[in-house]
């Protein structure tokens, strides 16, 4: 029996519902040594800004019990060397796009669909997002913008817009206005209600949302007597916060129409699947790769195994099927 592993995503048809989660994986230059990278449904880069930032100064990264705490800041080349080395090695890895399967044809299973790019953007301001889009804008094989509007480690910008719905919405609103490309915002856990974030995104003409982002935490050397962090604080991301991202991926699919890319200690299909079930259109692996560099394919080989198991034709029969 044929399954059908392919999904839409804002009208773009992806191989597999498998993408890459953004700081975990840069362009995809080192792990191409592991792996094939037309395997993905998506890669999804690290954080691109429209000048270089430094990010946080050093210790940045510790291991927490079952996670890591990260405080990088987004470091990063700025649009310019992101352009000229990293979209230029994705458009000469990837392969391109075959003809188009009808709907509902079995060929879409076989992978007739090239992966995706998604590149992520931040900024400290709204003119800093939107310079960054304008640039991205031109750029012909992005095919998705990912405005991270979430990360916990940058002291201006990111966070200050993520928590706020009036700001979400306004910042949606602007990038949606000046991108080409189908606008995927990321959201923050740090929040209250992320429904209601969730919302804001969407009224602001969000094309997708993807979450969760890290959760703030903190971790303390009792031998040293200081912080593991010289940030302080950091974003706590790996298999601790799964379930948290599992209940809050199930909110936003149900409070929004657009569709939800789940993602936050993903490490088996088993994990995948219940952000799909959850109501996730997409699912990205992050931490993960960290300590196993092809995790994302036991994830994508482990889902299609569930469907042959089950006797599911469809991976889009799974897509918030638990109510």
């Amino acid at each position: 029996m044929t399954h059908n592993m392919s999904v839409d995503l804002c009208g773009v048809r992806l191989k597999n519902p498998v993408m890459t989660a953004s700081g975990t994986f840069g362009s995809g230059a080192e792990f191409s040594e592991f792996f094939d990278l037309n395997r993905l449904g998506a890669v999804v880069t690290k954080g691109v800004a429209s000048t270089p930032w430094e990010g946080n100064p050093t210790p940045r990264i510790c291991e927490t019990p079952s996670g890591m705490l990260n405080a990088i800041g987004l470091q990063n080349p700025g649009f310019e060397v992101f352009a000229g080395r990293d979209l230029k090695f994705l458009e000469e890895t990837l392969l391109p796009d075959e003809e188009p399967a009808e709907e509902g044809s079995l060929a879409l299973s076989s992978g007739m669909t090239g992966t995706k790019v998604v590149v992520n953007v931040c900024g400290h301001s709204e003119e800093e997002y939107l310079d960054c889009v304008e640039k991205l804008s031109g750029e012909r094989r992005v095919d998705f913008l990912e405005i991270n509007i979430s990360c916990p480690n940058v002291r201006e910008g990111g966070i200050a817009f993520g928590t706020d719905p009036k700001g979400v919405e306004r910042i949606t609103a602007a990038v949606r206005k000046a991108a080409r490309q189908p606008v995927i915002m990321k959201l923050s856990p740090n929040v209250t209600s992320i429904a209601e974030i969730a919302r804001a995104a969407e009224a602001g003409g969000a094309d997708a949302l993807s979450l969760i982002n890290t959760l703030t935490g903190m971790k303390i050397d009792v031998e040293r007597r200081t912080f593991a962090l010289a940030n302080r604080t950091g974003g706590l991301s790996g298999p601790a916060i799964h379930p948290v991202a599992v209940r809050m991926v199930y909110e936003c699919a149900k409070a929004v129409r657009i569709p939800v890319i789940g993602m936050g200690g993903i490490r088996t299909a088993e994990d995948a699947l219940e952000m799909i079930m959850a109501g996730a259109t997409a699912v990205s692996v992050g931490t993960v790769s960290f300590h196993d560099q092809r995790a994302a394919l036991g994830v994508i080989d482990g889902i299609e195994d569930y469907l042959e198991r089950h006797c599911v034709p469809d991976v889009r029969d799974l897509i918030g099927c638990v109510r």
